[in-house]
């Protein structure tokens, strides 16, 4: 299929501390990675016009998100934390990295990255699999950068 582009083809990261130092690692074996926008609206109706006005005065994007839990990712394992542990607050924010493997940069690729609180959902809802969904919400400005990756995509870093 020329010209289209292939969902496997915007890959999400995200960022696991560890020791101090932020590591942004693929998010695999997700079955749901699906980004709401969620702008905001500043809608008037003028007393010459017949028609209502509309106009996007802000976002607040958000990422609903369901994975089949597998123990060798330390992805799932951040997120189950957040999960069983029921953390709130800061304890609760994490790092996303979307990288565009179509749109190359020197030295790399183009991304974007910011800040999300993880708000847990649900789990255990499928019986071939033992399954957590959630949603994440935007803490944080959306920051274009350059990502780089030593190993074949498993994990990337900023340029």
């Amino acid at each position: 299929m020329k010209g289209i582009v292939k969902r496997n083809d915007k890959v999400a990261f995200y960022g696991v501390e560890n020791d101090g130092v932020l590591t942004y690692h693929r998010m695999t074996n997700f079955t749901e990675l699906a980004t709401s926008k969620n702008p905001k609206e500043y809608s008037r109706q003028y007393v010459d016009k017949e028609y209502e006005e509309a106009d996007v005065v802000g976002y607040s994007p958000s990422v609903a998100y369901s994975f089949d839990q597998h123990t060798e990712s330390a992805v799932h394992t951040d997120l189950v934390k957040i999960h069983d542990e029921e953390l709130t607050g800061e304890d609760a924010i994490r790092s996303i990295l979307i990288v565009d493997l179509t749109s190359e940069a020197e030295n790399g690729f183009n991304a974007w990255v910011r800040d999300f609180a993880v708000i847990p959902d649900r789990e255990g809802d499928s019986m071939e699999a033992y399954t957590y969904s959630g949603t994440f919400k935007v803490k944080g400005d959306k920051l274009a950068v350059v990502a780089v990756s030593a190993d074949e995509w498993r994990t990337c870093e900023l340029a």
